[in-house]
């Protein structure tokens, strides 16, 4: 049985080097090549920590919402178990949601997401696309014709691990795609070895005809003076 996890995280910023903190938590699960029922969805409490409403704006999350709501402490150790020792796919994972999460987890001393659990689907993406202009999960999720209507008035946590399972399945069924560096190579080669071009290539001249040598020099005569 193969099993992996996709989730996603809504934050109060980008920062948590600076106080930003986790406020939801989506996960679902993926049984060899199904998305299951089994999925994981928690709210949390921020502590204190302010939402801005720029970010606010961008997943519809109060802070008047959390009030009531279990802090890190208690849902961190649910995740874990949840996850297990699956693979655990997040997109754009390598530079927010697993450095975000772990710091976190480190904050209560409990056991961090390794390297060897963890899978970007946006690496994957860039390795084995070729079409789409840009690899937003919103895009991928275009390119594969998977309806974003779920999430038509703000992003939560749930709902694009929801998404992000169906790309990342896709993904999965994706042959990767070729090396571009051999094939502008192999090009660039092929243009060497074309015979009219290198060193050894004949010079060729094309002398003017009399008369239009003679017409040519008259007019030079002319405007030289």
């Amino acid at each position: 049985m193969k099993r992996v996890i996709c989730f996603d995280i809504e934050t109060t910023g980008f920062e948590y080097l600076r106080g930003d903190r986790c406020i939801e938590i989506g996960a679902v699960e993926i049984i060899d090549g199904v998305i299951t029922d089994n999925s994981f969805h928690e709210y949390i409490n921020p502590e204190g920590k302010i939402i801005p409403p720029e970010t606010y704006m961008v997943h519809k999350i109060s802070n008047a919402f959390l009030e009531d709501k279990p802090k890190m402490n208690v849902i961190a150790p649910r995740f874990l178990e949840f996850v297990g020792d699956s693979p655990i796919v997040a997109h754009n994972g390598q530079d927010f949601d697993f450095p975000f999460v772990n710091h976190e987890l480190a904050k209560l001393g409990l056991p961090q997401i390794p390297r060897s659990q963890q899978i970007d689907s946006l690496v994957l993406a860039r390795n084995r696309l070729f079409g789409p202009k840009l690899f937003t999960l919103d895009a991928l999720a275009k390119w594969y014709g998977i309806s974003l209507t779920a999430r038509a008035d703000a992003h939560g946590a749930l709902i694009d691990s929801e998404i992000l399972a169906k790309v990342y399945l896709e993904l999965e069924n994706t042959a990767p795609a070729p090396d571009i560096s051999e094939i502008i190579a192999q090009q660039h080669q092929a243009m060497l070895n074309h015979p009219k071009i290198g060193a050894n290539f004949p010079r060729r001249e094309f002398p003017a005809p009399p008369q239009e040598r003679a017409t040519h020099n008259a007019f030079m005569a002319k405007i030289t003076g």
